[in-house]
């Protein structure tokens, strides 16, 4: 049976699912959502997530929504070869659990922001971008970085010396702050940061995803 990705190519949170997916090798239909005609907040997707979000994962009778709770997963019923979340090691999988935590507290926040700012509300909303809200959200992001370049001077990965979830997690986001923003700078003053995400963004899995997702101004 093939699994089934309801949401959108160019969703950041879609996007972590099909890495995800990519990198496990996985087969799957992705069923596009519009988003533009509300089609997320009615039935039959709203049954799928009753928040009305995107993405929303199919596996046989078994439907999930979060997009982090369907890589763990993905990753636990499908990618043992893989261990992207290192379960056969305790010390390790603590260090995976750790750094997807800092992820979705401390990156996703700032970043998330900085994407709206200048990405999602002029397209979709017609709103004009707030260089104060921006200006407070840099100085925020600025400062995981510098917490993330701390930590890969001592280990190529945020985890260990692996690739993890906890470094996937941050592909969607992480591109369209480079793509989309004017604030791809902040990740390339930091030389251990830039290093990390060279290696991360250039996996075969997530340069196929990351292809996809574009937007036309």
């Amino acid at each position: 049976m093939v699994l089934k990705v309801f949401g959108s190519p160019v969703s950041t949170c879609t996007g972590r699912v099909l890495a995800c997916m990519e990198e496990l090798g996985l087969k799957y239909e992705l069923v596009p959502v519009d988003l533009s005609t509300g089609e997320h907040k009615r039935p039959p997707h709203i049954d799928r997530n009753p928040f009305g979000q995107i993405p929303a994962l199919q596996d046989g009778d078994l439907v999930l929504f979060e997009s982090r709770v369907i890589t763990r997963y993905l990753v636990r019923k499908y990618g043992k070869a893989t261990d992207l979340l290192k379960e056969n090691s305790f010390i390790d999988s603590v260090a995976v659990d750790q750094w997807m935590e800092a992820e979705s507290q401390h990156f996703n926040g700032p970043v998330s922001a900085l994407v709206f700012q200048h990405l999602f509300l002029p397209i979709f909303f017609g709103g004009k971008t707030d260089e104060k809200v921006v200006a407070a959200e840099v100085e925020k992001l600025g400062k995981v970085l510098a917490v993330y370049e701390a930590k890969l001077s001592k280990t190529q990965f945020l985890a260990g010396d692996f690739y993890s979830l906890a470094d996937l997690h941050h592909l969607s986001y992480g591109h369209y702050l480079i793509t989309s923003t004017p604030h791809g700078s902040l990740i390339n003053s930091y030389p251990h940061v830039k290093a990390w995400w060279d290696a991360i963004s250039s996996r075969p899995a997530s340069k196929k995803v990351l292809g996809q997702m574009s937007f036309t101004r």
